[in-house]
């Protein structure tokens, strides 16, 4: 989750940056625009995938009454299928008896009306049940359907996701054992860039190798514009000693954030309300600070590219 930089350290920020104040309030109105963006995204993708497991659970549901229609079903059968049997068998008797005797044949006539009426009252019974089995058959196949579609839908959304990855892998290759990887997990894209590719240290501008990956990078997601882009900063734990423009690490990591933001906007087919820059500082560690080298590893810039699912809530609502 994205840590909220306190107001009070940007605005030192800009301030001792002789930002004027309408410009600042313009900047932190979008920043805070991108920031609820970000999060309705990320809660939309949790509750589409809630969606999914709650429908899953109410086919299984759907499918155990539906089996155990059936059952009933075939139970009502077979006792009409007995009775009916048991009625022929009696008006065969009834029909013999009729020649013979006028009592057996008044004792008969009242068997088969008790017979006839049992039979009449499974009939009845079974029209029933067929009727439900009908229902629950549509159900079970409508339910079907719409998980079928939202497996559908999540099934491309993760294959649009792995080509992405593999078109930025080619996109990168230059970049190979520089300081930056690119995984997928979870249904999102990572692309992680050690500062050592893009940044001198305490700097947040960006030298010409680290612009041109960016760019390469930037000349992919152009292509790609229903992706939400959200770029973090990262750094050490080590103490931020620079001088005095910067009030920490958290501020230098924001700082470094924005400056991809930046170069990303330069190309014109990225949407800039795809993009949202955010510095995490040294909170977010995927190595130990106790060494140099997991220090390196820490001090990154980390994209992270996640599919709008607006036809997955598109699905969601129509049913």
């Amino acid at each position: 989750m994205i840590k909220k930089i306190p107001l009070a350290v940007v605005t030192l920020a800009f301030v001792a940056s002789c930002v004027s104040p309408k410009v600042y309030k313009e900047l932190e109105g979008k920043y805070n625009n991108l920031k609820q963006e970000n999060r309705k995204l990320s809660d939309e993708n949790e509750s589409l995938l809630s969606a999914k497991t709650a429908a899953e659970n109410e086919l299984k549901q759907l499918q155990a009454a539906y089996d155990e229609a059936v059952a009933d079903r075939d139970r009502l059968q077979s006792d009409y299928n007995a009775t009916k049997a048991n009625y022929d068998a009696l008006k065969d008797s009834y029909d013999a008896l009729e020649k013979n005797s006028s009592a057996a044949i008044a004792a008969n006539s009242q068997k088969n009306r008790e017979l006839l009426a049992q039979l009449e009252a499974k009939e009845q019974a079974l029209a029933a049940e067929n009727q439900r089995l009908v229902k629950l058959k549509n159900e079970l196949e409508d339910r079907s359907n719409r998980v079928a579609e939202l497996e559908k839908v999540i099934a491309d959304k993760d294959a649009a996701m792995r080509a992405l990855k593999d078109a930025i892998s080619r996109a990168l290759t230059d970049f190979e054992g520089k300081g930056l990887t690119v995984e997928q997990r979870n249904g999102k894209v990572y692309v992680s860039m050690e500062n050592k590719l893009l940044f001198n240290s305490g700097s947040w501008a960006v030298g010409s190798e680290g612009r041109r990956a960016v760019q390469q990078l930037g000349n992919v997601l152009a292509q790609n514009p229903d992706i939400a882009v959200l770029i973090e900063g990262h750094t050490d734990n080590v103490p931020y000693q620079g001088n005095g423009q910067l009030s920490g690490n958290w501020d230098l990591s924001t700082k470094r954030a924005t400056a991809i933001v930046n170069i990303l906007r330069e190309n014109d087919g990225i949407n800039p309300e795809n993009l949202t820059a955010a510095g995490r500082g040294e909170y977010a560690p995927i190595a130990t600070n106790d060494t140099p080298e997991g220090r390196a590893k820490n001090r990154r810039i980390e994209v992270i590219l996640t599919p709008k699912l607006d036809e997955l809530s598109k699905l969601l609502n129509d049913n």
